[in-house]
């Protein structure tokens, strides 16, 4: 019985984190809404509604879900979690194997303004690559935001 209780309790343990971290994470359907609530915000407000994304308070921050914002070449205007990023240009980017952020301007760039992209991105505290979509929308300001969410297990 002892052995038992060796075996099962990491397992359990192991479950109810990977049950807590699936609550944790963003849905693809959270992330679509955020990013169309970002799009009313900076057709309201412009470059202003970046402070707002900023503050963890804001309406623009859950779960592991945020809004960032790019020019539709390919500059990085407002990201909350990586700041450093700012500034510039990720048109080239392809660490994970491809030009995610090139299909996003091209997103943006398209007849309807907005859809999903599909891309490879680390998973939050680890190294490891996990499916991610994010939702962009070209906005009446110029250039896009989105909001990303990592592909649930099923």
């Amino acid at each position: 019985m002892k052995k038992l209780s060796y075996i099962l309790g990491p397992v359990l343990v192991a479950f109810s984190l990977n049950a807590f971290a699936a609550d944790a994470m963003g849905t693809e359907d959270e992330a679509k809404a955020m990013s169309e609530k970002a799009a009313a915000e900076v057709d309201k407000n412009g470059e202003a509604a970046f402070e707002t994304f900023k503050k963890a308070d804001g309406g623009f921050q859950d779960k592991d879900l945020y809004v960032f914002c790019m020019d539709l070449e390919g500059k990085m205007l407002s990201h909350p979690k990586k700041p450093e990023l700012v500034g510039q240009n990720l048109l080239d980017f392809d660490k994970y194997g491809d030009k995610l952020f090139k299909n996003m301007v091209d997103t943006a760039k398209s007849a309807e303004g907005k859809g999903w992209v599909s891309y490879k991105w680390p998973y939050p505290g680890t190294e490891e690559l996990k499916d991610k979509k994010s939702y962009v929308i070209k906005n009446t300001k110029g250039f896009l935001c989105g909001v990303g969410a990592y592909a649930q297990a099923k």
